[in-house]
């Protein structure tokens, strides 16, 4: 697919990517795929099963075998693992570190990259996650790059914990994010990083509202030069 059907919006974690994506797909009546909540649940499922994390091919089988679902809700999107509503419990810090992890596993992603192909090509799809523009959907129409600076990221994370009545100190989530965004940068499978047809969005100082405009208008413009 190479129209505008898919914008896929990448970034490290903080820039506000499953928020804007989320917006957006409500706003230009497009399905949303959180990719990153693929990988979350299947970090889930390896916690509870004590599975050893060392272990890629026990891992990637937890992945195989775990049946996930998504359902819109009101300024959520419901998420089930196996049966269960794991929406708010793939969000804690534990999960967050195990993901990055995980998807570290070349097997692991081999075995997750269909199921986000097939949700994706269902109809129109705004799609987030950390590989989406380059390795998911690399012909899709529009790719953003969503970023902010560190400090601004971890501003940010520490505020969404503290809603969700997390206590974790801005420092410690400073040092995570530092320590995902090496391991999500470096991995030798589908790292982090722009696509090179990718728009880049600097997020810091920006309103929700500010940035989702911005995609919008790049959508627009791509939609009328797809038109021509």
């Amino acid at each position: 697919m190479s129209d505008t059907t898919i914008i896929t919006i990448d970034g490290p974690a903080g820039a506000g990517k499953s928020t804007i994506a989320r917006l957006l797909a409500t706003q230009l009546n497009y399905q949303f795929l959180d990719t990153g909540a693929i990988y979350r649940c299947v970090a889930l499922k390896a916690l509870s099963s004590q599975t050893d994390l060392s272990d890629e091919a026990a891992v990637a089988q937890a992945a195989l075998s775990a049946v996930i679902r998504f359902a819109p809700g009101e300024g959520v999107q419901h998420v089930t693992l196996d049966g269960t509503d794991v929406t708010s419990v793939i969000r804690t810090p534990e999960v967050s570190q195990t993901a990055s992890i995980v998807s570290a596993l070349p097997s692991v992603r081999a075995a997750l990259l269909q199921m986000q192909r097939d949700i994706g090509n269902r109809g129109c799809t705004v799609v987030e996650g950390r590989d989406t523009g380059t390795v998911v959907f690399p012909n899709a129409g529009v790719k953003i790059f969503l970023d902010a600076s560190p400090e601004e990221r971890a501003r940010r994370r520490h505020l969404e914990l503290q809603g969700r009545g997390t206590a974790q100190s801005l420092e410690q989530i400073a040092q995570e994010m530092r320590e995902r965004d090496s391991r999500d940068s470096q991995r030798e499978v589908a790292p982090l990083a722009a696509a090179a047809d990718a728009v880049t969005v600097m997020t810091d100082g920006l309103s929700i509202e500010q940035v989702v405009e911005q995609i919008k208008a790049i959508w627009s413009s791509r939609n009328e030069v797809a038109a021509e």
